[in-house]
């Protein structure tokens, strides 16, 4: 049978057999008898031609819906991508409860019907049954029904592995999966920053079964430093690079015994906390450096042409890292340093809101906030001059850096207006310890 992008060439209306098989004394996953490496991305609106001409041969979802899910699957099967293909189950944190035993069986009912709809697709490959069921939740019940639902699938889809996504790493959590949701095929972690420790957690909780990872990349927003205002301090898209390859080449490629792959997070764009914290492409397109990175370690070949690398950012002279305060009204120069490698002459595009208010947990929808217009002055190339909003509270200054060949970087600084000048922290320089 044919290989095509490290993976298995499918077949039109045959549904493929799945299956882990211990070798060596580790775990390897086949799919249609031929052993497969999950090189994937978190993808629902993602182009998923990119994630091909890239290297990555599958990607996962995060649940079915009616119109979006048989042209899905259909267009992955054109495209010769395997999908993890994601069951929504009722979280805690958003009020269901596994006590109500009418629900939890309502539930199963439902999950059965997309699974009959959608099990002799011939991308589908695995089942995730869930995402973050543990988030803010307390209820071990929540374990049993993801082992029912589990039991469920088995009886009717012989041909697909189960798995449920966890966030972080709990040990206790761990073990209460393990426990009482022996039923999985597989178990999935999500971690950021975090991940760099998965191998001592590992070895902590005495997991030695196959496992995936089903989200990483830039660390979180709940992870990194914060201003003294409370603003999550964002990574510029060149450090993001460089932290998806060394987490990967540390953590996951380092792994084949245990880890089947991984699904990077996220092949497109969202908005959480900022527009740019996890996407891996802008909203109008352009990849960043992100992508450049994870097609060097999905095929050990870099892009022809790489994305715009950042060097610095400013904001009256000051890093995100230094409590920037403004006065109203006033104006204060900005600038930051770009380099291309091919010296393709790089657009810059500036871009000012307030702070985002929509906040939520799990990756939940958030509103993006409106750009405000008027407040870029003497804009040249990469340096401009901000003139501060009249209201006083908490922003960020957005800077994109375009090549026009489809390639981009990006940062953003937040600072804070107020009338009485700086504060007595920013005069101390302080930076807020990151808030759990």
């Amino acid at each position: 049978m044919l290989l095509w992008g490290g993976g298995v060439a499918v077949v039109a209306g045959e549904p493929v057999k799945v299956e882990i098989l211990q070798t060596n004394g580790g775990y390897q996953l086949y799919v249609d008898h031929n052993p497969f490496y999950i090189k994937g991305a978190g993808l629902e609106s993602g182009s998923q031609e990119a994630l091909v001409e890239h290297g990555g041969n599958s990607f996962r979802t995060w649940g079915t819906d009616d119109k979006r899910t048989p042209q899905l699957l259909d267009r992955a099967l054109t495209n010769h991508l395997y999908v993890t293909l994601g069951l929504r189950v009722g979280l805690e944190r958003q009020g269901f409860d596994y006590n109500d035993t009418a629900a939890v069986a309502r539930q199963l009912e439902r999950i059965k019907q997309e699974v009959l709809k959608y099990k002799d697709h011939p991308a589908v490959i695995i089942w995730a049954i869930g995402n973050e069921l543990n988030l803010n939740a307390k209820n071990p019940k929540v374990w049993d029904a993801v082992n029912d639902i589990s039991r469920m699938i088995h009886q009717i889809d012989p041909n697909h592995l189960t798995t449920t996504p966890l966030s972080g790493f709990n040990r206790e959590v761990v073990q209460a999966v393990k426990k009482r949701a022996p039923d999985l095929d597989l178990i999935s972690f999500q971690m950021y920053a975090d991940i760099v420790n998965l191998p001592h957690y590992l070895h902590e909780s005495d997991w030695n079964g196959p496992y995936m990872i089903t989200e990483w990349g830039a660390t979180g927003h709940w992870e990194v430093k914060k201003t003294g205002w409370g603003a999550p301090i964002e990574n510029d898209s060149t450090t993001k690079a460089n932290s998806y390859q060394k987490r990967f080449e540390t953590v996951i490629g380092a792994d084949r015994s245990q880890c089947l792959g991984s699904y990077v997070f996220l092949w497109g764009h969202k908005q959480e906390r900022t527009p740019t914290w996890y996407g891996m492409f802008l909203d109008s397109g352009e990849v960043t450096s992100a992508v450049d990175v994870m097609q060097y370690l999905w095929t050990g070949t870099w892009p022809d042409v790489r994305c715009p690398q950042l060097g610095g950012a400013w904001l009256n002279g000051k890093t995100a890292y230094q409590n920037i305060h403004l006065k109203s009204g006033q104006s204060y120069p900005a600038k930051i340093r770009a380099l291309d490698g091919k010296n393709t002459p790089l657009t810059f595009v500036w871009d000012v809101t307030a702070e985002s208010t929509d906040l939520k947990t799990g990756g939940d929808f958030e509103a993006r906030p409106e750009s405000l217009p008027g407040l870029i002055e003497d804009a040249a190339g990469g340096e401009i001059t901000l003139r501060a909003p009249a209201k006083p509270g908490a922003y960020r200054l957005y800077a994109y850096v375009l090549d026009g060949k489809g390639h981009a970087a990006h940062v953003n600084i937040p600072f804070y207006v107020d009338e009485a000048g700086t504060s007595p922290m920013a005069q101390a320089g302080q930076v807020a310890n990151p808030k759990e």
